[in-house]
Order: structure tokens, then C-alpha cells, then sequence
């Protein structure tokens, strides 16, 4: 059973986060929860009959558990001060500690963005990695498929050894941009580090809206639009839904955001701004025209409402996102692979 204790408990914030010699002695522990019967309903009967896969969720439970204690074990060996929390007891921002590990996957990393700031960094532990051979082999019964972790950069084989390059000064976050959103000029305290989705709230029916992008320079033709909805992505999102959507995986360091009309209705010679992307010194400035709508933030677990007339504005004028990123990932932003430009985008005539 996890003991967990307020962060306000912690110690004082110590201002030489980072130097030669990193002066870090508070984390925070930021927890997937785990299931203590992952395969009962309430009532005690089984979700499950299949064998194999009461095999598979049990063995996941157990994995992620086990990882739970793997970093706990490792924590207690290191000169740092750190208290656990599970993701669901969190609803306050995290402040007061040098860095958050996550263990869980990219859900749990996205969780604990949401409570970030662009001062803390946080370091993703995948705590239950797909098993490419397990996926395979039942490939013809269930999916086998475990835990993304496409921004962890460590699993419990390697955590001692990331945590000790972080606690060294050796390792250096990276800073990861987020989207800015605000409905009718009021700023939204969440930033999404994937995507957001603008649509109405029930899925089968049309989403009505116009929109336009702008600088400071020019404005794009007003886009009227009847389709699913409208996705933006950062960068980090460009390889989640917006990659199965049809979109295009973007350098992971670019501050660009990727859009995308959802199933558009008769586009016509609008279709070539049906898919796009904008530059950090613009904006997509967005007319919901249905009654009902929902902005939903990074997955389902956060959405904001909004109704007919309401302005939507999306930038990537966020505070960005301090992660830790996997070394096959950093190598291949090192390689110059970046593909960024400094050019304005312009807009042709219709």
C-alpha cells in the first residue's frame, strides 16, 4: 500500500536546480494506480473467461506493480527527499520539487503535464513496454499490446542509470511545446501536450464552424466548415491520433502545430487547408457554430464546453514542457533532423 503524503510537506524549493553537479533533493513519485483485482467486477465475477487473457491482465498488474517498487527501491538509495502520489489524488499544481517521475506511460506523463509548469522537468518510466514476441504470438486472439512510452525515456532496466545522469547534471530536458488555448479571450489554465479535439459532443452528429489563420502580417480566408471536427497537434501529439487520422509525424522539438478538418463534407476547393500546418507566430482563431460543443484536452479526461458563437483561439504560445526524452529520440534531434524553418507560411488566393 502506497503511503502518501501533501507535497507541501516537502522541503523548501532549492534555486540551484540545475548546475555542473545538480543540487536536486526533491521528487515526486507521480503513480499510474494499479488494480487490485484487474479482472473482477464489483461484484466479484470476471470480466474474463479466456484464459490467455486473464493470464495477459494479471501479468500487466503485476509488471506495473513491480516497477512501482523497483523505483521506490532505487529512490531510497539515492541522496533525494521523494514522496509518491497516485495520478488520480492529484489535483493541485505541482510545485516545490526538482523533478517528477512518472511511472505508468505516455497517459501518465501526459497526466502530469497538466500540472507542470516550463520549471519543473519530468522524466517518463514506461513501466509495462509492449512485448513485441507476446504481441505476435496472440496476435490471432486478443491484442496483446502493453503500455506506450513514446516520450519515457527509461523502463526499470535503466532507471538507476537515467535518474544518476539527471541527479549528475549529465542529462538535460527538453523542452517540448504545448498549445495555448482560450475561448472567448479567456485563457484555459490546462495545456495540451498532444492535441485537442474541437467537436460536437456527440459523435455521429456535424460539427459547424469557420475559422482562419493569422498573424500579425496576414490573415487566411475564412474557412466554413461542416464535418467530425477540428484536431490540432503539437509536435509530441503528431505521432498519436492525429498520425492515425492521416496526419504526418513532425520533428519532436518543433514548435509548429499540425491541424486537421475532421471528415470534411464537400470541401471542394477548400481541401488544400483541410490538413496544414501553422508557425509559432500564428493562430487559429475558430467560430464554433453548433449549440453544443466540447474542447477535449490531451484524450477524454478534460474537456471544456462551449456553445454556439463562442471564439476559440489555439497557438503555440504556451508555456513548453521540460522532458527527459528517450536517447534514440535526442540522437535523432542531434542528427539535424529537426526540418524547421524560419520562413512566414502565406496564404494563397482562392
Amino acid at each position: 500500500m502506497l503511503c502518501v503524503r501533501p507535497i507541501s510537506k516537502l522541503s523548501p524549493p532549492n534555486p540551484n536546480f540545475l548546475c555542473n553537479r545538480m543540487a536536486m533533493k526533491r521528487l515526486l513519485l507521480f503513480l499510474k494506480p494499479f488494480d487490485a483485482n484487474p479482472v473482477l467486477h464489483s461484484d466479484g465475477f470476471s470480466r474474463v473467461t479466456t484464459p490467455q487473457i486473464l493470464r495477459h491482465l494479471e501479468n500487466r498488474n503485476e509488471v506495473h506493480r513491480e516497477a512501482i517498487n523497483v523505483c521506490k527501491d532505487i529512490l531510497q538509495q539515492k541522496d533525494v527527499d521523494w514522496e509518491p502520489v497516485l495520478r488520480n489524488d492529484l489535483s493541485e499544481p505541482i510545485s516545490n520539487v526538482d523533478l517528477v517521475v512518472t511511472v505508468g506511460g505516455d497517459g501518465t506523463l501526459l497526466r502530469a503535464s497538466h500540472f507542470l509548469d516550463e520549471s519543473i522537468p519530468v522524466l517518463g518510466v514506461n513501466s509495462d513496454p509492449t512485448q513485441v514476441d507476446e504481441v505476435e504470438e496472440f496476435s490471432n486472439e486478443f491484442d496483446a499490446s502493453r503500455s506506450t512510452g513514446h516520450l519515457c525515456a527509461a523502463t526499470v532496466n535503466n532507471f538507476e542509470q537515467v535518474l544518476d545522469s539527471i541527479l549528475s547534471g549529465e542529462a538535460v530536458p527538453s523542452k517540448l511545446s504545448r498549445i495555448s488555448l482560450s475561448v472567448n479571450s479567456e485563457l484555459l489554465t490546462k495545456y495540451p501536450l498532444n492535441d485537442v479535439l474541437i467537436a460536437h459532443p456527440c459523435p455521429a452528429s456535424v460539427s459547424r464552424f469557420s475559422f482562419k489563420i493569422r498573424n500579425e502580417q496576414s490573415c487566411s480566408p475564412l474557412l466554413n466548415c461542416r464535418s467530425s471536427g477540428l484536431r490540432i497537434s503539437t509536435a509530441a501529439g503528431s505521432t498519436a491520433a492525429m498520425l492515425s487520422a492521416g496526419g504526418f509525424p513532425m520533428p519532436i522539438l518543433s514548435r509548429k502545430l499540425q491541424y486537421m478538418v475532421r471528415e470534411p463534407i464537400a470541401p471542394g476547393k477548400l481541401s488544400s487547408f483541410m490538413h496544414e500546418t501553422i508557425l509559432p507566430d500564428q493562430s487559429i482563431e475558430m467560430a464554433w457554430l453548433c449549440n453544443e460543443g466540447v474542447i477535449y484536452i490531451d484524450g477524454s479526461h478534460i474537456c471544456h464546453p462551449i456553445e454556439y458563437g463562442d471564439i476559440v483561439e489555439i497557438s503555440s504560445k504556451a508555456p513548453s514542457l521540460r522532458v527527459f526524452l528517450p536517447h534514440l529520440m535526442m540522437h535523432t534531434v542531434r542528427a539535424g533532423e529537426t526540418g524547421e524553418t524560419s520562413e512566414h507560411q502565406t496564404y494563397p488566393k482562392l
